[in-house]
């Protein structure tokens, strides 16, 4: 089998199963190539150092990145097609101590393809009407959750007649009707330069990738407050933690209760047929209503979230071991 045919076996094989990456990984004798699925590391094949090397090799070539250097990390992207589906990917390499190259690629779904368990969700009205409210929407949850498909399908809801704008770093759904931004700081291109270039576009709602430090949070903030809706994700692990994040990286608490609308945490639990998204959230009344804050001290989840656990085992969607499993969030 040459390369390109060994690679698009597993690129269609990962996209059949959605899964967001694939990892060709040196071990001991030969090389792995792994899937990241949303319930987890599946392995796909063994491959030996000639096959792995040619299709790393391969796959550099077509995305213009130097073959010959196997130790540096490298960075590049590739469009593909299966199917019908033309996807991006976005490809990353280093090589080990013992110059053993690795390659990670992953996959950037057009919206259409990863948003059908968020639209069949049946928290998603209760989402969906935060997001009809101007201001900041902060979502939380675990890497691979749904975050951002989630931002992408309450973007979209908003109708054809919003313009939408994203600043991601990097972009990882595509969306067409979306003018959609990636940061790059070393061609003067960082959030915040973005931002100044995206209100002269005069949009309805901004997608703020995720927020990682201070700068990033009073962009969003900054927009928020400006009147636009803002969308955005923070690494949290609960709803309650949102907040509690955003003072540590030091947010003025004046201006996260006049600009925030809500906060949701989110999980992407295994189901017994497909993977279901819980959700948790809070309105700006809860998250500064004193005895109610006062009230959630240690506690990690809100009775919506135990709700919908419950809901899901009802229906069948999720067993109960699982819905036990995920009680903490």
């Amino acid at each position: 089998m040459q390369p390109v045919e060994r690679l698009a076996a597993t690129i269609t094989m990962a996209v059949k199963k959605t899964a967001s990456d694939i990892y060709l990984f040196p071990r001991h004798q030969g090389y792995e190539v792994i899937i990241h699925t949303a319930t987890g590391i599946e392995k796909l094949a063994d491959l030996s150092i000639t096959q792995a090397t040619q299709v790393i090799a391969y796959v550099k070539y077509q995305a213009n990145m130097a073959i010959s250097d196997h130790r540096r990390p490298q960075v590049g992207a590739l469009s593909w097609s299966v199917g019908e589906q033309n996807l991006h990917l976005r490809l990353s390499t280093v090589g080990d101590f013992q110059d053993h190259e690795s390659m990670v690629i992953r996959i950037i779904y057009p919206l259409t393809q990863v948003s059908h368990h968020v639209r069949q969700n049946r928290q998603w009205p209760a989402i969906s009407a935060l997001a009809k409210q101007r201001g900041l929407m902060v979502l939380s949850g675990p890497t691979g959750a749904g975050k951002t498909t989630t931002i992408y399908q309450l973007a979209k809801e908003l109708g054809e007649s919003a313009v939408v704008l994203a600043i991601e770093d990097p972009v990882e759904i595509t969306e067409p009707q979306f003018l959609q931004l990636q940061v790059n700081e070393l061609a003067g291109m960082g959030y915040d330069d973005l931002l100044k270039l995206a209100l002269r576009h005069r949009p309805d709602v901004f997608i703020i990738g995720e927020i990682r430090d201070l700068q990033t949070a009073q962009v969003a903030i900054r927009a928020a407050l400006s009147g636009h809706l803002v969308l955005t994700t923070i690494h949290a692990q609960s709803t309650f933690g949102v907040v509690t994040r955003l003072r540590q990286l030091g947010v003025n608490d004046l201006d996260l209760q006049q600009a925030l609308t809500g906060v949701c945490y989110q999980r992407l639990v295994p189901g017994t047929i497909a993977p279901v998204t819980i959700y948790d959230w809070l309105t700006n009344s809860e998250v500064f209503d004193q005895p109610f804050v006062n009230g959630g001290q240690g506690q990690q989840m809100s009775g919506r979230w135990h709700d919908a656990l419950s809901q899901a085992v009802d229906a069948g969607e999720i067993v109960p071991v699982v819905a036990s499993q995920y009680a903490a969030g």
